[in-house]
């Protein structure tokens, strides 16, 4: 089970990967789930928790409410009393089990959503869940013991968010992906100039490592070189 320890004694495991990366945040105190995976994934993150001892959850924050990230919200509000996060734009997504349908940022990608945009609706469906608290752009995490925050990232869906802990590590979602080489984009997007704008609000932290949903975790420098390229600089405002 791979692991980071910030500065300030935070750690974050990653509790699930394979189809979708799984994170569990912990001080000690209290301990932050970040996603759920997929419904298919249920009796793995089950598991993966029970090693840990986990019996209660204080926090589940949804980086967005694709099936991947948000199938298994349900199941972790019920069994581990958890209070569940997402952001407010797609609050109507999660509370009927349903997704936005992804736009494809490169050919291959815009070919899969053509070929497969009926089938996705249906098999992507999921248990419908509540919501506990909403999050606008910033949302403070310092009354569960963190020194961390979730912050709006959209560009991959309107309600994209990050969690930035202790200023060192993002948890990205799917704002960046970690599976092809020399990029961290993602291949897809609602809005890729608005994924941009985010990669900015991120690099504008300092943050050294951002984790994502899909693959590795990427270095600044990557994202650095990768919104340079993309926009001609890495300070844009306006990609």
């Amino acid at each position: 089970m791979r692991n980071w320890t910030t500065s300030g004694g935070n750690r974050i495991l990653q509790v699930l990967t394979g189809r979708t990366n799984v994170f569990l945040l912990r001080n000690g105190k209290a301990d932050i789930l970040v996603d759920t995976g997929p419904g298919f994934m249920w009796g793995t993150l089950q598991k993966r928790l029970g090693l840990l001892q986990i019996t209660k959850i204080d926090l589940l924050i949804l980086t967005h409410s694709h099936f991947d990230h948000a199938a298994n919200a349900a199941k972790i509000r019920e069994k581990y009393n958890a209070r569940v996060v997402i952001h407010k734009s797609e609050t109507c997504y999660l509370t009927s089990g349903d997704n936005i349908l992804p736009t494809g940022t490169n050919p291959f990608a815009k070919f899969l959503v053509r070929t497969f945009k009926n089938k996705f609706r249906t098999i992507a469906l999921y248990q419908p869940c509540k919501y506990d608290y909403t999050v606008d752009e910033i949302f403070d995490l310092s009354d569960f013991g963190f020194n961390a925050y979730v912050m709006h990232t959209p560009g991959h869906t309107e309600g994209s968010v990050s969690v930035i802990t202790d200023n060192e590590i993002a948890l990205v979602g799917d704002t960046m992906f970690g599976v092809f080489p020399r990029t961290v984009f993602p291949p897809f997007a609602s809005d890729p100039y608005q994924l941009l704008r985010s990669w900015k609000k991120l690099l504008e932290t300092d943050c050294r490592l951002f984790i994502p949903s899909h693959g590795w975790a990427n270095k600044r420098a990557l994202v650095e070189k990768d919104l340079l390229r993309r926009t001609g600089s890495n300070q844009s405002d306006q990609p």
